[in-house]
């Protein structure tokens, strides 16, 4: 008995060493948030509420983060600056007319900026997407930045020809410059799907970086085309302690989730549905 407690003890002890060398080696590392829809009509883990994504925003606020664009990350990390402590970058993917209708309000109510990932050829299209006039007035308010999600979100990796994989980059990012008369500087990968064709590729078609959907921090490095986010789930009854849990513990979770994924892709998905994420 007197053993098992000692050995009790030192798996504790090397667990707190572990998780505090985690937290010590991400300490720079920037979450950049993602986010799908908000509204209070679809029930699905890929949606907010309007009440849970106000909350979230509250808190950002609240707590003192201070809310960067994705250009500003670069620059501060490129000319060799220091990025503030506290620092989250907000984005959303896709271009939901909720976008317009549900959270465009509530950045105006705390004055936060957002970057969106639009999806070119759904707009003025879809009656669930945004318009051109909505993406310009969001725009032109200063709090939020018009960026591309490709011409129609084909994951880029299923792309066989070099020349299509070019015209989703390329041509979305044609449609936004010449309807917004601004440059457009970031892709987001449909699907979070990427290979070192499309990063060459977006690199190319003239992109500053481009981001994934894989859970984690980002990070200060000369390859800029692979930036990790952090997705944020709705349609739970917890969704606020679920979004702290994955703002702040992403150094924990981040691994823990790779580790889950690498245990279902060699075969055991028994074993990785133990492995609980936020």
């Amino acid at each position: 008995m007197k053993r098992l407690l000692i050995f009790l003890v030192l798996l504790i002890a090397a667990a707190g060493s572990y998780i505090s060398w985690l937290f010590q080696r991400d300490a720079d590392g920037v979450p950049i948030l993602t986010y799908y829809q908000v509204n209070d009509i679809d029930q699905n883990d890929r949606t907010l509420t309007v009440e849970q994504f106000d909350a979230q925003m509250n808190y950002l606020v609240n707590n003192g983060y201070n809310i960067l664009t994705p250009s500003e990350l670069l620059d501060a990390w490129q000319s060799g600056g220091s990025v503030p402590s506290n620092s989250v970058v907000i984005t959303f993917d896709d271009g939901h007319v909720d976008a317009y209708k549900n959270v465009f309000p509530i950045l105006q109510k705390y004055n936060v900026r957002a970057t969106f990932f639009i999806t070119t050829d759904f707009i003025n299209l879809y009656p669930t997407y945004l318009t051109w006039d909505q993406i310009r007035e969001m725009q032109a308010s200063g709090l939020v930045d018009i960026e591309s999600h490709t011409l129609n979100q084909r994951i880029l990796t299923e792309i066989r020809s070099r020349d299509k994989i070019w015209d989703q980059l390329y041509g979305s990012k044609q449609a936004i410059e010449w309807y917004l008369k601004k440059p457009a500087n970031f892709i987001a990968y449909p699907g979070g799907r990427y290979s070192l064709e499309t990063e060459a590729i977006s690199k190319e078609a003239g992109y500053r970086a481009a981001f994934t959907t894989n859970y984690g921090l980002a990070f200060n490095a000369p390859e800029t085309y692979v930036f990790d986010r952090i997705q944020i789930f709705g349609a739970n009854s917890h969704t606020l302690l679920r979004f702290k849990m994955r703002l702040n513990g992403a150094p924990i979770i981040a691994p823990l989730t790779r580790m889950k994924e690498q245990i279902a892709e060699d075969g055991n998905p028994e074993v990785a549905d133990l492995i609980w994420i936020p």
